[in-house]
């Protein structure tokens, strides 16, 4: 094996090695970046169905209240208008986003929570400091992230529409029925906005980021390994192989080979300086023997 094949595979063995490491180090910088930009997008939408429900309860419900006494609005209560107005948003513009505020007892049937759903309001029923929680699930679109929030039944006017049928609105009876949204108490846990958001994306961005990082280091390597095999040709290997050469013809006895020229003052210029006069050093002594 030469001295250029030998160099070749430490060189090729250490771009390995580092193109694993940097590899490890920015794939899971590059996921870590798009988990905090997925969490951005979530945060902003919640806040803006927040914005929603905030703005119903101060503004729309007292503007409809005259209203609501001849017939049920549902656009005066925040989770409605919340999910209908976000849902507008999503549909048309992320349509593998949601938001849903879930219930276990919900007075429209559509919120009701699914079993993944009703896992994140356990957890704020247990937990009555919590007031937020991330979790990750595998869906049809792939890996989703779940930023949710808790409702908590602060209010007391609330009760006049969720304690029992017989207290609650007529026209609200007319529209939903007595089934559902019933049995609610004060600080009980009896909703919880859920924004869903894809990660797929995020992460096919995370995982283009890698290749064209890999791909430059990759690159760069090769450049590399270009350039130091023509310095390392050009400046080690064929004064070594002349020497070489030159060495062969003096050994077999021929004294005629021309002397190797140093060129530079790096250390092969030294070794073919130092090559010579052994050389010349060798032809004197045979000349003293032959005499």
């Amino acid at each position: 094996m030469n001295l250029k094949t030998k160099f070749n595979l430490a060189m090729l063995a250490a771009f390995v090695l580092g193109l694993a490491l940097a590899a490890t180090l920015i794939y899971g910088a590059a996921n870590a970046d798009a988990r905090r930009a997925v969490m951005r997008e979530a945060s902003l939408l919640m806040s803006a169905a927040s914005a929603v429900r905030v703005y119903t309860v101060s503004e729309i419900t007292p503007l409809l209240a005259e209203q609501s006494k001849l017939r049920f609005l549902p656009h005066t209560v925040p989770s409605w208008a919340a999910q209908t107005n976000m849902r507008r948003i999503l549909e048309k513009e992320l349509p593998s986003y949601t938001y849903k505020e879930a219930s276990l007892n919900p007075t429209n049937p559509a919120d009701r929570a699914t079993d993944w759903e009703a896992d994140i309001i356990g957890e704020f029923t247990r937990n009555p400091d919590m007031t937020e929680f991330v979790s990750t699930r595998d869906s049809a679109l792939g890996p989703t992230l779940s930023l949710s929030k808790p409702v908590r039944l602060k209010d007391p006017a609330c009760l006049a529409c969720h304690s029992t049928p017989a207290a609650a609105p007529t026209t609200m009876i007319d529209l939903y029925g007595t089934a559902n949204g019933f049995g609610w108490k004060l600080n009980d846990v009896v909703a919880a906005q859920v924004v869903t958001v894809p990660l797929r994306v995020a992460i096919e961005r995370a995982n283009k980021t890698l290749t064209l990082y890999l791909g430059g280091l990759a690159a760069v390597f090769l450049l590399v390994i270009v350039l130091l095999n023509i310095l390392l040709t050009t400046l080690i290997v064929r004064p070594v192989r002349r020497m070489s050469v030159v060495a062969d013809e003096i050994s077999t006895g021929n004294m005629d080979a021309p002397e190797i020229v140093p060129t530079g003052r790096d250390e092969i210029a030294s070794l073919a300086t130092s090559f010579n006069r052994m050389r010349r050093s060798l032809e004197k002594a045979l000349k003293l023997l032959e005499g």
